[in-house]
């Protein structure tokens, strides 16, 4: 029996009726970014493709921009460009989920999606949440066709993890491996460290805990989200979310960050060896909680939440005033080459590309394209030579440069606090930018580093400018939906 009744529901809808009438008119709703129909959207859940059809599920609380109870929402594509939202997936409404459907995946077998997700619980009284009073079961659900829910249970309850850690255990991911089944699970340890939880299946309804996949040190952070481990032709991928991580020069800027080691797993004592320092995924303010999926062509993609929590007083999303908050990256197509993580904006959104422009161009001091759309636009540079510097400037106050050494990414007032982020790069050969309406991504060498950042303009300009000392092959589109 749901524990979500016909009251709830009714506020509810009156709720996302509210928010729907203020966001019709808001200019800064992004074109072909995914983002929530009204309310708050933040991590990507069980990303699949199944006979055809992409899903992309999230976390999702349509009635409230700031948060709350969190659903998983659902959107669907035949293209993974256009995308139609569909009802919710899954709600809260059981007593192992009760305060939330928290993250989880898709894995797809004998024409079933099985889905693996973590039920959040507060219990009432004197808690703290972490040490006591939480429970996160791990739940799962099997579909037939990606709609509907044809089977449901807790196969790991949360009296049933092991020994040693904190309440926080959290965010299955599931794998096949030599006609096993493993599950990664993210936890923060009891000694405030991050670790990585492996379990196993012979049939993905029944699991036995197998031990730490992975272990972190002190200065990796207390809690590690969103684990996510893929196999390529060259090395294995372990993807995760630390909290707590420790700036370093020009990395790690972030409250919060994503990032992946390159490694092998020792598959005798089912363990993790990293062959790589820990790497951020993406540089810029607005990225957490990636999840990838294999698409039925073989390609792997990785989604992304554009947004990130606990970024106050540092900077704010001034759309919480206009009914909803945050979006998703693109998707990107990951590739690991020459033992270096590549991510590149899927192919099919070239699609988007409309009134080409093409041109060489010699820059001294000052150098404009005229007559642009300020507002979704793909720029790609290629630096044929570099003087001293070269500063890009576009949107309202966005500017782009790089001194030989060092790229940045600075905001004026429509970052909304968003200052400046770095990057170390020590040969700077193109810059490929993706604009939409309130976003911006930059991928660095053909996707050797990225910056994903939200941005807020009033008064955009219709020029692209340029400044320093550089000669240039520039490409550039508008992109329309």
């Amino acid at each position: 029996m749901s524990n979500l009744n016909e009251t709830y529901w009714e506020t509810f809808e009156a709720k996302r009726k509210k928010l729907k009438s203020k966001i019709a008119n808001d200019p800064w709703r992004l074109s072909f970014h995914q983002m929530p129909e009204t309310g708050w959207l933040n991590d990507p859940n069980g990303a699949v493709q199944f006979k055809g059809i992409y899903h992309l599920y999230y976390q999702y609380v349509p009635d409230n921009p700031e948060g709350g109870l969190v659903h998983w929402g659902h959107k669907t594509s035949k293209d993974m460009v256009h995308f139609q939202e569909e009802e919710l997936f899954l709600s809260p409404d059981q007593s192992y989920n009760k305060d939330g459907v928290f993250s989880g995946s898709a894995f797809v077998k004998d024409d079933e999606i099985h889905f693996f997700y973590t039920g959040n619980v507060k219990h009432p009284g004197d808690h703290d949440h972490t040490f006591s009073g939480r429970e996160q079961n791990t739940v799962h659900i099997v579909s037939k066709d990606g709609f509907t829910v044809d089977h449901e249970e807790v196969v790991i309850p949360h009296e049933d993890y092991p020994e040693g850690f904190t309440d926080h255990i959290r965010d299955p991911k599931v794998f096949e491996k030599d006609g096993k089944y493993y599950m990664v699970l993210g936890s923060r340890a009891l000694n405030h460290r991050g670790k990585i939880l492996l379990y196993r299946s012979t049939d993905l309804y029944s699991w036995d805990y197998a031990g730490v996949f992975l272990e972190g040190e002190k200065e990796m952070g207390y809690m590690w989200e969103c684990p996510d481990f893929f196999e390529t032709d060259d090395k294995d991928v372990l993807i995760f979310s630390p909290q707590g991580l420790k700036a370093t020069a020009h990395e790690f800027e972030s409250t919060h960050n994503s990032g992946y080691y390159l490694g092998s797993v020792d598959w005798s004592s089912e363990t993790f060896i990293p062959e790589s320092s820990f790497k951020e995924l993406d540089r810029g303010f607005d990225f957490y909680a990636p999840q990838t999926f294999e698409d039925e062509s073989g390609r792997r993609i990785l989604w992304g939440w554009m947004g990130l929590g606990d970024t106050k007083p540092e900077y704010s999303n001034p759309t919480v005033a206009r009914g909803w908050q945050h979006a998703m990256t693109l998707p990107r197509e990951l590739t690991v080459e020459n033992g270096q993580l590549k991510q590149r904006p899927l192919k099919e959104y070239e699609s988007l590309r409309k009134n080409e422009v093409k041109t060489a161009v010699k820059v001294s001091e000052s150098y404009e394209l005229e007559n642009q759309n300020p507002r979704t636009f793909e720029l790609i540079l290629t630096l044929e030579k570099l003087g001293e510097s070269l500063s890009v400037h576009m949107k309202e106050d966005t500017v782009l440069s790089y001194d030989g050494q060092i790229f940045s990414l600075a905001h004026g007032p429509s970052g909304f606090g968003r200052s400046e982020r770095t990057v170390e790069v020590e040969d700077l050969t193109r810059i490929h930018v993706i604009a939409d309406t309130s976003s911006i991504e930059i991928f660095l060498n053909d996707g050797d580093y990225v910056l994903s950042t939200r941005v807020y303009p009033k008064h955009e300009k219709d020029t692209i400018r340029f400044e320093g000392d550089a000669e240039l092959s520039i490409e550039k589109w508008d992109l329309e939906i």
